[in-house]
């Protein structure tokens, strides 16, 4: 274990670089703050690149079992004044502490191999909560993995990050760089694609989910981009009874994945 006191310590530097995007994904490091998280990385054995912890840490509920289980990752702990790690964390109540971790590089292929496909694919999605939200939402229903198409809000965004609840260790996640070649490889697969679109004139029970098939969540504002609505097999729609217009992204999926588990159930 070592100790750092000062904030122009070159460890610190990188740290508060991995709030920016392009400094994540220069280095191919990302953050996690809290007990939950990183007990949940440690649990599932995700290897740490440094563990950065306060004395504030045996303050907060559960931080002493915490402590007792990262003391085997001796050589990557970092021990930190409490107003320092205050000052390069990135929530209002820090409990003391945080950890660097590797990218996770998943090719989309490896969702390929599971029985009983169920992916998720979103498509150019941008709000952090919403991505966070669907990706522990399809942990907790067994969806098979993620797929997130260019132009979504980064996967390692610290607020992506925190809203998984540790989701994100537990479910495979796979970034493409082509969306059309992705649907393709998918149908050349004979995986039905379900893309969401509040003009379709099928309900979700009208549909079969029992079947392999890849879920096709929208951009929040523009929906679905045309390029995949001109591939899919089906669209897909949840009845509104009330009068809101439509519901957003992550509630939407959230009860889509639901009549998915209830239809294989």
């Amino acid at each position: 274990m070592k100790k750092i006191n000062s904030p122009s310590n070159p460890i610190i530097k990188v740290v508060k670089g991995l709030y920016k995007k392009k400094e994540r994904w220069k280095k191919r490091l990302f953050l996690i703050e809290g007990v939950k998280i990183v007990e949940e990385c440690i649990r599932w054995d995700i290897e740490p690149v440094y563990i950065l912890f306060s004395n504030d840490l045996f303050k907060t509920t559960g931080g002493e079992k915490l402590f007792n289980n990262i003391k085997k990752y001796d050589d990557k702990l970092i021990n930190l004044p409490s107003r320092l790690l205050k000052d390069i964390s990135d929530t209002e109540n820090p409990q003391g502490i945080l950890a660097v971790l590797n990218f996770n590089n998943i090719d989309f292929k490896v969702l390929l191999e599971k029985k009983d496909k169920f992916i998720v694919i979103l498509d150019e999605l941008q709000d952090p909560g919403n991505m966070g939200t669907i990706i522990r939402t399809a942990d907790a229903f067994g969806a098979s993995g993620v797929v997130l198409t260019p132009n979504c809000v980064d996967l390692y965004n610290p607020k992506v990050v925190r809203s998984t609840m540790g989701s994100l260790f537990h479910i495979p996640i796979a970034q493409v760089e082509d969306k059309i070649q992705l649907i393709e490889e998918l149908k050349n697969e004979h995986i039905k694609i379900y893309a969401t679109s509040l003009e379709s004139a099928n309900y979700i029970y009208d549909v079969d989910f029992k079947r392999d098939f890849a879920l096709v969540i929208g951009n929040e504002s523009k929906g679905i981009s045309q390029e995949i609505l001109d591939l899919a097999d089906n669209t897909i729609k949840i009845p509104i009874i009330g009068n809101a217009e439509s519901l957003n992204a992550a509630i939407a999926s959230s009860i889509i994945m639901y009549e998915t588990v209830r239809q294989r159930s």
